[in-house]
């Protein structure tokens, strides 16, 4: 039996189109699509970080299924929801972290196994230079930022108030009720 040869950045490169994947492990990990609700709340902070960007002139807002290239032990790219960007964009991968990364749950993101490996990706974001992490929970109503200066404590805001990503993003923040579609 032949030893599994380990991914490289070059094998991500070569993900079917419109495929989401991250380099973990030595591994290509695929992310399924994502539903409806999710898509929406990633795209409103898209448009708002984008509107700051245009604003502050500081960096670039990042949509979904771009990825951008680290040099961790574990992990060589991630994939986040959304992203603020301060490098220089390329038509390759990003190289580095974003100063702000948002990753939005998805139906199958909930229980202990997948708080385990959210947590394990946070600490990733922030050995890579991540300075903020948004866990946007839409099931509760919440945004969960976690600070790389305190990992183990989130600013917890929900419905009717607003989320920032300080020191990340000085001056930006959007309301928690953004991320949902208005009633009908």
């Amino acid at each position: 039996m032949r030893p599994r040869r380990e991914a490289t950045i070059e094998d991500l490169y070569r993900v079917p189109e419109n495929g989401k994947a991250e380099l973990v492990n030595g591994e290509i990990v695929r992310m399924p699509p994502t539903g409806g609700l999710p898509g929406y709340a990633a795209a409103q902070i898209v448009a708002s970080l984008s509107a700051y960007a245009r604003r502050t002139r500081t960096g670039h807002a990042i949509p979904d299924n771009v990825g951008f290239i680290v040099n961790l032990p574990r992990r060589r790219s991630f994939s986040p929801d959304a992203a603020f960007y301060v490098g220089k964009l390329t038509m390759d991968f990003l190289e580095g972290a974003p100063v702000f990364a948002v990753e939005v749950r998805s139906k199958s993101e909930y229980g202990p196994a997948a708080e385990r490996a959210m947590a394990s990706k946070r600490a990733d974001y922030f050995a890579a230079g991540t300075l903020v992490v948004w866990d946007v929970d839409l099931r509760a109503g919440v945004v969960r930022a976690y600070r790389a200066a305190e990992p183990e404590r989130p600013t917890v805001r929900g419905r009717e108030e607003e989320a920032d990503a300080e020191p990340a993003l000085p001056g930006w923040s959007m309301p928690v009720d953004d991320l949902f579609p208005p009633a009908r």
